[in-house]
């Protein structure tokens, strides 16, 4: 005696609707024969998915908080920096250095705290990728596009942060700022 674990039905009109008619046909066939479940291929794509969409989500989210966690970090050793240098800053700009040059000195320091990480980042990410190919379906773990998408989104985001304490800094009133110990 063969059993059928499952069988398959195409339509072209709603699957509620042809449902009571799949029922009677396999009744009519064997009235012996239960029929326990009935789902559409969607639901059951949604269902093998359901954990992989989970993982997604969660590493979507972790990506997120560590690039809020990173630029925080970033905004605080910038604005520590600016607060240890307020002299140096007032007398540049009592000697004339304008509020450009002080902003791009600051946005310098802090570029080159990203630029350094990225150039520790990226070889690093590159010799993960072993570890990562697994889990990526369809994508490449060398992709350039990704790895430049990324590395944008880092520098703006940094850019933003370093910006801050830059224009904090280059609005100080000099004769403010040498008083300040």
């Amino acid at each position: 005696m063969t059993y059928l674990s499952s069988i398959e039905i195409r339509t072209s009109g709603a699957p509620e609707a042809v449902s009571a008619l799949v029922r009677r046909a396999v009744a009519e066939a064997g009235p012996d024969l239960p029929i326990l479940d009935m789902v559409t291929l969607s639901s059951q794509i949604d269902r093998s998915l359901r954990s992989d969409k989970l993982i997604s989500r969660l590493t979507s989210f972790f990506g997120l908080t560590a690039l809020l966690l990173a630029s925080i970090g970033l905004y605080g050793v910038m604005a520590y920096g600016v607060a240890q240098r307020t002299n140096e800053i007032g007398i540049r700009i009592a000697l004339g250095a304008g509020q450009f040059q002080v902003l791009w000195m600051v946005l310098k320091d802090s570029m080159s705290l990203v630029g350094l990480g990225i150039l520790i980042g990226i070889p690093s990410a590159l010799a993960a990728t072993r570890l990562t190919s697994s889990v990526l379906f369809g994508l490449d773990a060398m992709d350039p596009a990704a790895i430049f998408g990324a590395t944008l989104l880092l520098c703006a985001v940094a850019a933003l942060a370093g910006y801050l304490p830059a224009r904090r800094a280059s609005r100080l009133d000099p004769s403010k700022s040498l008083r300040y110990d």
